[in-house]
């Protein structure tokens, strides 16, 4: 398949007339061709207006058909074999296995969406009996059931330029719950979003479905994604990147005649509680175990643990020294883009001259271009405390080191927290009296905890929870991983005393879907 520098509008391929762009090797230091031409407002206004004309048909489409796109574009992506991986790890500096691996989580999610559509409980039925002769006044028959919220723009991800880009998990749970997407490409991955945005083009016809179920727009700065975000066609909104990127599409789409959700996954530090016998019984390890965790991938997965909260003794300053040592044979690695590796050392800069603040370790320094430099510091629980930036997350190999006076501060470290896609308890038996008193503050302020392991690593299944309070994401009743991502992009219909004729296929009496419904209260498949 050969990369042509286009966007894909519906069943069109495009050529935008608004300047050209390319992509980039962080690793060469160097532009990729070929040149891409970028779209504006009218392709914009092309790709959200198919969208719109394809919404109806999609979600009346068989569930069958629906499920049967999923998997078609998982097929496709695997069929783009080497191509695709050599084309990404150009884009992006990431090795070829981290690649294949996440190449196979894509099309693993795309597969438990499909299965998900076909067993129909996202569908969420539930059916009311009419109740002729109650008095004082009858009930009416009452049915209801979730259905599509409407087009869905999505953006790609710069660190994830396949698991949360153009066949990612927002595209896959919005195609889901019979949504069509228009997806805004990142300018990092422009070859990479080409050939999986033609893949799913081609899946789209294979089907005949409607052509607008899905397009691929190109832009260089924050127009295009702006206008995707401000046209009234779109209803709702899939991003994962910074919290200045989140909050201005938050604010546009706020801001429109008719405000939508954007569900925007933003900034986390994903704090680490080493609680006091853990910490002695298995200093070196966790030492070891968090600094391989914080440098996988160069710091630039959403779940590095940019924070480490424990308290003071012995036992600390041997974990300390432990993982300074690690760190430091840590060499400096290529980073994803040339600005993501300068705002890395801004922040580290930055955090150096912080009040308070001891810089212990750096990693190792390397040729290498657009480079991450693993740096490891250390502040004091007041200082902490004092301080709100330092809660900032630094995109990247650096992490923080919070040293508690007692049980009581170490607490009020954990209160004091924004909300965060993780927490970690590492913990011994002798551990859970202090744990137990930290679980209810770490309920309201995370999304996930885990204990005596490291959060990097989100797997895709029906628990899983890749969300958080505010600033962690925007909503934090919803998660961007596994299956109860699909929740984001449905909303409920009731429908009173409808015939049979005019009822949606779920709510029928006879139930032809076979699907589990609540009927007057109690679960079945009837």
């Amino acid at each position: 398949m050969r990369i042509a520098g286009e966007m894909l509008l519906g069943a069109s391929s495009v050529r935008g007339t608004q300047g050209t762009m390319r992509a980039f090797d962080p690793a060469r230091n160097a532009e990729i061709e070929p040149s891409f031409g970028m779209g504006g407002v009218a392709e914009v206004e092309r790709a959200c207006a198919l969208a719109a004309a394809a919404f109806d048909p999609f979600r009346a489409a068989p569930l069958e058909t629906r499920a049967r796109l999923l998997e078609l574009i998982a097929e496709h992506i695997a069929a783009l074999g080497d191509m695709l991986i050599e084309r990404a790890q150009a884009e992006s500096a990431l090795p070829k296995a981290r690649l294949e691996g996440e190449r196979a989580r894509t099309i693993g999610q795309l597969k438990l969406f499909a299965q998900l559509v076909r067993d129909g409980r996202w569908c969420g039925a539930v059916l009311d009996s009419a109740m002729p002769e109650r008095t004082p006044a009858p009930r009416p028959d009452l049915r209801a059931q979730r259905i599509g919220l409407g087009p869905v723009a999505v953006f790609g991800a710069s660190n994830f330029p396949l698991a949360f880009s153009v066949a990612g998990g927002d595209t896959a749970s919005a195609l889901a719950a019979g949504c069509p997407v228009v997806v805004k490409a990142h300018p990092a991955h422009l070859g990479t979003s080409e050939l999986v945005g033609r893949v799913i083009q081609k899946a789209v016809a294979d089907l005949g479905l409607p052509e607008g179920v899905f397009s691929l727009v190109i832009g260089a700065g924050n127009a295009i994604g702006e206008a995707l975000v401000a046209h009234p066609a779109i209803k709702a909104v899939g991003f994962t990147g910074s919290r200045g990127g989140g909050l201005a599409l938050m604010r546009i789409a706020a801001s429109r005649r008719e405000p939508i959700p954007v569900y925007a996954e933003m900034s986390s530090v994903n704090p680490m509680f080493v609680l006091p016998a853990a910490l002695r019984a298995r200093t070196d390890a966790l030492a070891r175990g968090f600094v391989d965790s914080l440098t996988l991938g160069v710091g630039q997965f959403c779940t590095n643990p940019g924070l480490v909260i424990a308290i003071e003794g012995g036992a600390l300053d041997a974990f300390v020294d432990a993982a300074a040592r690690a760190l430091e044979a840590k060499s400096a690695q290529t980073m994803l883009t040339a600005g993501i590796a300068a705002a890395y050392r801004s922040g580290i800069d930055a955090r150096a001259k912080s009040p308070g603040v001891t810089r212990l370790a750096d990693g190792a320094a390397s040729d290498a271009q657009c480079a991450g430099r693993p740096a490891l510091f250390k502040t004091s629980a007041a200082e902490f405390l004092a301080n709100p930036h330092l809660q900032d997350e630094i995109f990247g190999p650096a992490s923080l080191i919070v040293q508690c006076r007692d049980a009581d501060e170490l607490l009020r470290v954990a209160e004091c927290l924004e909300g965060q896609l993780t927490a970690t308890l590492h913990i011994d038996e002798a551990d859970y009296v202090l744990a137990a008193q930290l679980m209810p503050t770490l309920e309201r302020k995370v999304g996930r905890i885990l204990a005596n392991g490291f959060p990097t690593g989100v797997e895709v299944t029906y628990a899983m929870v890749h969300g958080g309070p505010f600033p962690a994401t925007s909503d934090a009743r919803t998660t961007s991983v596994g299956a109860m991502a699909i929740e984001r992009f449905l909303r409920p219909v009731c429908y009173q005393d409808l015939p049979q004729a005019l009822m949606p296929v779920a709510l029928r009496d006879e139930n032809p879907l076979g699907l589990w419904r609540v009927r007057d209260g109690e679960l079945a498949r009837r």
